[in-house]
């Protein structure tokens, strides 16, 4: 399971040290593509497995969505790990979730986020947990 968070520097070249921890869930190799997120701009990671059961839901949508298939998949990386630990976000991904130098990685459960550190701080500051709870509490009564 991703889990924690974690604060790193991205350098010009889009080189990130992705955290250890969450590389060894991963796997030797992992995909890299848009966060899945209507709210916020991020990336999400994907273990080889994971990413094949998200497109697995893809493959299912309707064919109207097909615009959204193709700027998914013309996105998304596999991402291999250097012996640093570094991994190369493409300038496309980089562009898109309007990354700074200041980064943060998240772990989410089955995936992980990278996102700019102000942009994440932002986002963190809207969670309301009270909903959260009542959402929690809604689903045991099912």
């Amino acid at each position: 399971m991703l889990i924690h968070e974690f604060d790193r520097n991205i350098d010009e070249k889009g080189r990130l040290n992705f955290p250890s921890k969450l590389r060894g869930e991963l796997g030797a190799q992992f995909i890299v593509c848009m966060g899945l997120d209507k709210y916020n701009k991020c990336l999400f990671a994907y273990s080889l497995e994971e990413w094949d059961v998200l497109k697995q839901k893809i493959q299912r949508l309707p064919f109207s969505k097909a615009a959204a298939q193709r700027e998914i998949y013309a996105s998304a990386m596999i991402a291999q790990p250097d012996a640093q630990g570094r991994i190369v976000i493409s300038e496309k991904l980089r562009k898109y979730a309007e990354l700074s130098k200041d980064i943060r990685i998240i772990g989410v459960s089955n995936h992980a986020e990278i996102w700019d550190s102000a942009a994440r701080e932002r986002s963190s500051q809207q969670f309301d947990m009270a909903s959260f709870i009542d959402a929690l509490d809604a689903e045991r009564d099912n």
